[in-house]
């Protein structure tokens, strides 16, 4: 027997004026039918660029050797096919859920258009049917409400809805192959889960092979058969992935290993002294005014946060946990006052900025800052990282001159681990670990007393959360700042904070240090939450690699 698809001695280089950069180096890889295959690694290890390469989908300027064999009834190399024939194979033989299912969802059609087309380029069926099939996928992709998502545009679905859409698109053909590139990528642990589960359901009802790229080795643990490990584009080892977690050979299987674990081994309960809070929130509530219907009464008010209270101490960091929709990211954007509360009150430093004081002095907005959940949105694609950093510093007169505030900018780009070289960069000329270390930087340039992050690593893979985790450490100690901590992620809440607030439909429905809610939950969310965890428990027994 044959395996589904055979990669051999793959080479992909990118050409350029200056010459060629090599990508991925002389890489072997099997998938077999009905398997997992999980393809692993970092950032920038080739794992995207290898999954496109089967697809013919990357630029003209990439150059790519070795051989692609496909085998199904016959073999034959993707390589050297027709465009008619791969145009036959994307979409029916193999199906692709892409790592951004915003960007790959076209804005323009309906979700319900978008998933027919498929099926009409591929199947012999009329629109009638082609609907009604399609109507049959949203509900096996478990979507609630398939006639309405239906009619939905991409925009006006949650994230998790847009995933099952893509899979939904993916699978319309009963593909052979299925390649889900990061399908899970910044997804709340529960829709995470569900996720997971939908792909595993769907993988034994179509007979499907699995090709999973992802840098979660939580993932892998749930999901794999086999894995490969890729570290700058070299294939580093490969074998059974239970194995292969459990005895790591190479060194930077290990690493990966080990930044995970990191992550879920249980802190040590702490004490927190008492002092006066730097923030204190108290019965603070948000709606929304919902869209008015002409020929309709007018619609509630959609409740965004519920009487929430909270204190902040000096120093200290408190984590925010809870899935999409749970009021996270509302309330830290409250805090900074760029959602206005309905009730309720905010104190500064004792000062109110809530109700009662709508307009902060400057000095004030200088005092609280926020990180912002995506950097490479959040920094302004036309300013130089020199002139990221100086703007703010310049608005709240922080330097005597243009020179001295740039000098700063030297400081803190040092402090967050990048040179004075990058000062004339622009931000799309640097990773997505570095982007977030700039923002973090732009929020330092004001001498903030307190930083809120909104999920501020969730798009990063482990290596660089950790690195941006122990980043933050470190400034905490050598700033003196605290921190408001929002993440859909406990395991990374209880790595970085002292306390933690667990948040559903817009209410606290548990609190504690870190310690007591990650290793002994009382709320059954948050039970859920801690169980939600891809591969807690072989991290959590695991014993650390030498």
């Amino acid at each position: 027997m044959l395996p589904l698809l055979q990669i051999q001695n793959l080479s992909i280089e990118c050409q350029q004026a200056n010459g060629a950069t090599s990508l991925v180096q002389n890489i072997s890889i099997d998938i077999w039918p009905g398997k997992t295959t999980a393809l692993v690694g970092e950032s920038g290890s080739g794992k995207s660029i290898t999954a496109l390469s089967i697809l013919r989908l990357l630029p003209k300027n990439m150059q790519i050797n070795g051989e692609i064999i496909f085998t199904e009834k016959e073999s034959f190399s993707l390589q050297t096919a027709s465009a008619a024939q791969m145009n036959s194979i994307r979409g029916k033989k193999i199906g692709m859920i892409f790592q951004e299912p915003m960007s790959a969802l076209n804005p323009l059609f309906t979700c319900g258009t978008q998933i027919m087309d498929v099926l009409l380029q591929h199947q012999s069926l009329t629109r009638k049917e082609a609907k009604e099939y399609t109507l049959k996928l949203l509900n096996e992709v478990e979507i609630s409400e398939p006639e309405s998502v239906f009619f939905k545009y991409p925009h006006q679905i949650s994230g998790g809805q847009k995933q099952r859409v893509m899979i939904a698109m993916a699978i319309s053909c009963n593909p052979s192959l299925l390649i889900a590139d990061e399908p899970t990528t910044a997804l709340d642990v529960l829709v995470q889960q569900s996720i997971l589960q939908l792909l595993a359901k769907l993988q034994v009802q179509y007979r499907m092979a699995i090709l999973l790229i992802t840098h979660d080795l939580g993932v892998v643990a749930e999901m794999a058969d086999e894995m490969y490990v890729l570290q700058k584009g070299s294939l580093v080892e490969k074998g059974n992935s239970v194995d292969i977690l459990k005895h790591p050979v190479s060194d930077y299987t290990k690493s990966l290993f080990q930044h995970r674990q990191r992550l879920q081994h249980p802190k040590p309960a702490i004490t927190i002294a008492p002092g006066i809070p730097v923030l204190s929130v108290q019965k603070l509530s948000v709606s929304l005014k919902m869209k008015r219907n002409l020929f309709k009464p007018a619609p509630p008010l959609k409740h965004l946060l519920t009487n929430i209270d909270l204190e902040l101490l000096p120093k200290e960091t408190v984590g925010i946990v809870g899935e999409s929709g749970s009021g996270k990211t509302t309330l830290g954007k409250t805090l900074v006052q760029l959602i206005e509360p309905q009730s309720g009150e905010i104190f500064l430093d004792g000062k109110a900025i809530g109700i009662q004081n709508k307009k902060l002095a400057t000095a004030d907005k200088k005092k609280i800052q926020m990180v912002f959940q995506d950097p490479f949105g959040s920094l302004n694609p036309k300013l130089t990282i020199v002139e990221t950093l100086t703007e703010p510093m310049k608005v709240h007169r922080i330097g005597k001159n243009k020179q001295e505030r740039i000098q700063k900018a030297i400081e803190l780009l040092g402090q967050i681990g990048l040179e004075k070289s990058h000062l004339h960069r622009y931000p799309h000329q640097f990773s997505g670990g570095q982007r977030q270390r700039i923002c973090i930087a732009r929020a330092l340039a004001l001498e903030p007393s307190i930083i809120v992050f909104d999920e501020s690593v969730s798009a990063l893979d482990s290596k660089a959360q950790m690195q941006v985790l122990d980043l933050i450490h470190s400034l905490k100690s050598s700033h003196g700042f605290a921190a408001v901590f929002i993440s859909h992620d406990l395991s990374i809440v209880h790595y970085i904070s002292d306390r933690i607030l667990v948040m559903k439909e817009g209410q606290i429905v548990e609190q504690g240090t870190a310690h007591e809610l990650f290793i002994s939950p009382k709320h059954p969310y948050t039970k859920a939450l801690v169980e939600a965890i891809p591969g807690k428990d072989l991290f959590a027994t695991a014993q650390d690699l030498p």
